[in-house]
């Protein structure tokens, strides 16, 4: 008993020695993103992080309601918790490695040895029967000499990581889409008001060439030109009418509905969208630490060094402990009396590995390659996603000065229709003038609503490609107020 305890004892101590495996660091090129600025921004203000319902910064309550319901019930993300508990669940099956196996256990039996055996034979040609009652416990140990264990524990804790990771990445992703196809919808409400809006001009203008050409004032050609115009203004309706009835039924898949299920009405004001929110100048790069891919990558090589080191385990030796206690008797009143008792400690298995026709060097090997897979594809998403935000800090910039030489455009092309039909009013020019004047029009007031639906889109691509990681000044102040 005490060599064994001493035994047990000096491996414990040999454990705590050192551990296989180097512990993870992150590759120098990653962690260098750290002190590196993106070049476009908009307006100076310290850059903060998102809170988690970061599409509140837009002030809009359809939106937040279309976005709790698509995180609550939309399939693909129940689907992702789902895979995030299994991956809990193997994490706590490696972790329950680090200690050791106790089991209990109860046994009746009924016996009877042959009478014509050699045994038998030995013991006057008689046979052995009767009862055996038992009651015992086991116990069983790995000793992690050098740390083989704990790498497999850190594997699976890194893997669990990366799918709580995942499962942030399928939420940004469903919001990010929710606030794409909602700020497209409304951007299609403003279009159609635009358009009734020139249906009705049409409908004046086609009433009064009309009434100038019964009184002899102008000719067909005026007439059939302003009820082309009238046309063409309303198939342009029926084809934004069929793309928002198309945004609306993916916004009731993303939330979780068949599409009959969601109506959303037109908005009260579509004419008017929102400015989208501003975004600091001068975000750090070190922000794309909060997309989950990125998260989900670092722990995927955090596993992947760990695994090296498991692989490393398989050369040095490893200590097993065995051990067993309890009551044995043939009758069941007899069974808690102390000469009932049976027991016993070990074997205190060392097992080296000697030869193994290079087995354990392939999957080193291979370990390693893994490694150094993970490490690159690391590179490859830290590089995508380095593009993605200047993309979308570009296209934010971008988008803001179309929209102030759009405003310009669509003052000129409005006082062009006025000054057009004014003079075709006073018989100065012809009505191909006023066509021409409310087709410019009409185009450049469709075009400053979609560059401001753009501007929107812009926005949440940046909240997409930061992992929600800014916020423009003052909006953390104003959402811990609404909490």
């Amino acid at each position: 008993m005490t060599k064994i305890a001493l035994a047990a004892s000096l491996a414990v101590a040999l454990s705590a020695c050192g551990s296989v495996g180097q512990d993870f660091m992150a590759p120098a090129n990653v962690a260098g993103i750290d002190n590196g600025v993106f070049r476009h921004g908009a307006a100076a203000a310290d850059a903060a992080q998102l809170p988690k319902e970061w599409w509140r910064i837009y002030g809009d309550a359809t939106l937040d309601r279309l976005e709790h319901s698509a995180l609550q019930d939309n399939p693909g993300v129940k689907a992702a918790g789902e895979r995030l508990l299994q991956a809990l669940a193997q994490s706590g099956t490696a972790r329950a490695n680090q200690g050791p196996s106790v089991n209990v256990s109860t046994g009746i039996s009924n016996s009877r040895t042959s009478a014509n055996t050699s045994q038998g034979l030995a013991l006057g040609n008689r046979s052995i029967s009767g009862n055996n009652f038992s009651v015992g416990g086991s116990l069983s140990y790995e000793v992690d000499l050098l740390g083989r264990v704990k790498r497999m524990v850190e594997a699976a804790d890194s893997q669990a990581l990366a799918a709580q990771a995942d499962r942030d990445g399928v939420l940004l992703m469903l919001s990010a889409q929710v606030a794409s196809n909602y700020w497209q919808l409304r951007g299609l409400d403003a279009e159609m008001a635009i358009l009734n809006g020139a249906l009705g001009t049409r409908r004046e203008s086609a009433d009064l060439v009309e009434a100038r050409f019964n009184a002899g004032l102008t000719n067909e050609l005026d007439l059939a030109r302003a009820k082309v115009e009238l046309s063409n203004a309303q198939a342009d309706l029926h084809e934004v009418k069929r793309q928002r009835n198309q945004l609306e039924n993916s916004l009731a898949t993303l939330t979780g509905k068949p599409p009959s299920a969601l109506q959303l009405p037109v908005a009260a004001e579509p004419s008017s969208l929102p400015l989208p929110p501003a975004i600091p100048v001068g975000l750090p790069a070190s922000l794309l630490a909060h997309r989950p891919d990125l998260v989900s990558s670092v722990a995927g090589l955090r596993a992947a060094n760990a695994q090296v080191g498991v692989a490393e385990g398989a050369f040095y030796p490893s200590l097993q402990l065995t051990g067993n206690f309890g009551y044995a008797s043939e009758k069941l009143r007899d069974l808690a009396q102390g000469g009932s008792r049976q027991f016993s400690f070990g074997p205190l298995a060392l097992s080296l590995p000697i030869f193994d026709a290079g087995r354990n060097q392939a999957n080193l090997d291979l370990s390693k390659a893994r490694y150094a897979e993970a490490v690159a594809n690391h590179e490859t998403k830290l590089l995508t996603a380095l593009r993605e935000v200047e993309d979308a800090l570009s296209d934010v910039e971008q988008r803001q000065l179309q929209g102030d030489a759009q405003a310009l455009s669509q003052a000129a092309a409005a006082r062009a229709y006025l000054v057009a039909r004014t003079r075709y009013e006073r018989g100065i020019s012809t009505y191909l003038d006023v066509t021409d004047a409310q087709r410019s029009s009409l185009t450049a007031d469709r075009a400053a609503a979609q560059i401001k639906t753009q501007r929107l889109l812009a926005s949440v691509a940046v909240a997409r490609a930061l992992g929600a990681g800014w916020a423009p000044e003052g909006a953390l102040a104003t959402l811990a107020k609404a909490n």
